[in-house]
C-alpha cells in the first residue's frame, strides 16, 4: 500500500451548481421559534445562506487546506484521506487524531501545527509529535466509500494498518472525540501493544451505540452532579440524529444530498446545541467556519456515507476481543470539557480505562479541537510527556 500526494481542487462547475441551488431556495414557514425550540431558526439560516451565496470564498479556504501535506491511500478497498505533518523536535512521537460527526478533518486544524512544532508556538520541542489526521471512512475526501460495514471498530483496524504498514510506525499515540473517541478507544482495547497511550475528549463505553445506556445519577460523586444534569439537558438534542441515522440514513440523505440548505440546517443545529456557545453559535464558529464544514460535506457528496456510519455501528455491534479489565488497557488520558454531551463519573472511567490522567477543563463543548484548542494541546502534551520514555 502506497500513499499518494493529494491536492484539494474542487471543480468550478461544482461551485457554480451550488450557487444556483442557493439562489432558488423554497423556504418553509417558521414562527415562534426564536429559541430554536422547533429546530433550526429560519432567520439565522437565511442570513447564513445569504452569506454562503454572496460572500463566502471557498477558494480561500481550499488554499489554506492545501498548505498542509495531504495524502490518499486505499486500505482493504476503503479510500482514506489524511494529513501528515512531520514533527520538529529531537524525537517526535507519532500520533493519529480522529474527528467525529458532524465534524471534518478540518475541525482539527488548530491543533496540528502546535503539536507538530511546539517550539514555533512557545512550547518545548521535546513535546513534538508526527501528526496524522485522517478523514473518517466515507467522510470528506475519504470517498467514495462503496464498502458496507465500515464503522468505528473497523476504522480502528484501518488506522492500525495506516500507522504501522503505510507510514511505518511501530508504535504510536492516538487521540479523538465523538466517533474519534470510539475509534481511539478501540485502538486502546485491541492494539494496546502498538500504542504509547490514548487521549480522549469524550468518554463512553464501546457498546454505547447499541446499548445507549448512560450512568445513573447515583454513580456520580457530589462534585459531579452538574455533569449528570448536563446529560439530561443534552439528551433531547442527541436523540433525533441517533434515531434516524442508525435506522434509515439513506432516506435522510436524499434531502441532504440534493439541498445544500437542508444539509446546512441539519448540521448547523448540532453545531449550536453541542458547543459551548450559550445559544449564539458564532461565539464559537464564524460563518466561514460553519460554511467550510458544510462545503466539505457538500463538495465531496459524503453526507450519505457519513450518516451510514451510524447504521453500521448499530447493526454491526461492537464485540470485545478480550475479557480482561480494564476494557481499554492502553494508558488513557481524558479531558473533561464542561459542555460536552456525555460526561461519565470519574469512578466509572477508572474502572473502564487504564486511566492515568483526568483533566477538568474550564470551558468548551463537543467540538473541543475547534472550541478550545489551546487547552486540548496542553493536555495532550502533558499526558504523553511521561509516556515518551
Amino acid at each position: 500500500m502506497q500513499k499518494s500526494p493529494f491536492t484539494i481542487a474542487i471543480p468550478e462547475a461544482t461551485l457554480t451548481d451550488l450557487r444556483e441551488r442557493l439562489a432558488r431556495v423554497r423556504w418553509p414557514n417558521d414562527f415562534a421559534n426564536d429559541n430554536w425550540q422547533y429546530g433550526t431558526n429560519a432567520a439565522y439560516l437565511k442570513e447564513l445562506v445569504a452569506y454562503w451565496r454572496d460572500g463566502y470564498d471557498w477558494r480561500k479556504h481550499e488554499q489554506e487546506m492545501n498548505t498542509f501535506s495531504h495524502y490518499k491511500v486505499t486500505i482493504d478497498d476503503v479510500p482514506i484521506h489524511f494529513i501528515h505533518e512531520p514533527g520538529k523536535g529531537p524525537k517526535p512521537m507519532p500520533i493519529i487524531l480522529t474527528h467525529g460527526w458532524p465534524w471534518t478533518f478540518w475541525d482539527l486544524r488548530k491543533v496540528i501545527r502546535p503539536l507538530a512544532d511546539p517550539a514555533a508556538f512557545g512550547g518545548d520541542p521535546a513535546d513534538a509529535f508526527d501528526v496524522v489526521v485522517p478523514s473518517l471512512p466515507g467522510y470528506g475526501f475519504s470517498t467514495p466509500l462503496t464498502t458496507p460495514g465500515i464503522n468505528f471498530w473497523r476504522t480502528a483496524d484501518l488506522w492500525a494498518t495506516l500507522m504501522r504498514d503505510v507510514l511505518g510506525y511501530k508504535k504510536f499515540a492516538a487521540q479523538g472525540g465523538d466517533w474519534g473517541a470510539l475509534v481511539t478507544s478501540q485502538l486502546g482495547h485491541k492494539y494496546p501493544q502498538s500504542l504509547f497511550g490514548i487521549h480522549l475528549n469524550l468518554a463512553v463505553a464501546l457498546d454505547f451505540i447499541t446499548r445507549r445506556q448512560l450512568p445513573a445519577e447515583s454513580e456520580y460523586g457530589p462534585d459531579e452532579k452538574q455533569w449528570y444534569a448536563r446529560m439530561q439537558e443534552t439528551a433531547p438534542t442527541i436523540s433525533s440524529h441517533l434515531a434516524v441515522q442508525t435506522a434509515d440514513p439513506q432516506t435522510l440523505a436524499y434531502g441532504m444530498h440534493d439541498s445544500p440548505v437542508s444539509l446546512c440546517a441539519w448540521i448547523l443545529e448540532r453545531r449550536r446545541n453541542w458547543s459551548d456557545c450559550g445559544g449564539n453559535v458564532e461565539r464559537r464558529f464564524s460563518k466561514d467556519d460553519l460554511l467550510t464544514t458544510m462545503m466539505i460535506y457538500w463538495v465531496t457528496e459524503s453526507f450519505v456515507t457519513s450518516v451510514r456510519y451510524y447504521y453500521e455501528a448499530r447493526h454491526r455491534p461492537w464485540a470485545p476481543v478480550h475479557t480482561r479489565t480494564p476494557v481499554i488497557e492502553a494508558p488513557t488520558g481524558i479531558a473533561v470539557f464542561p459542555k460536552e454531551l456525555l460526561i461519565p463519573p470519574k469512578r466509572w472511567a477508572e474502572q473502564y480505562y487504564n486511566l492515568q490522567r483526568w483533566t477538568i477543563m474550564t470551558a468548551g463543548g463537543h467540538f473541543a479541537h475547534a472550541e478550545e484548542p489551546e487547552q486540548l494541546i496542553q493536555d495532550v502534551r502533558a499526558f504523553f510527556k511521561p509516556l515518551r520514555a
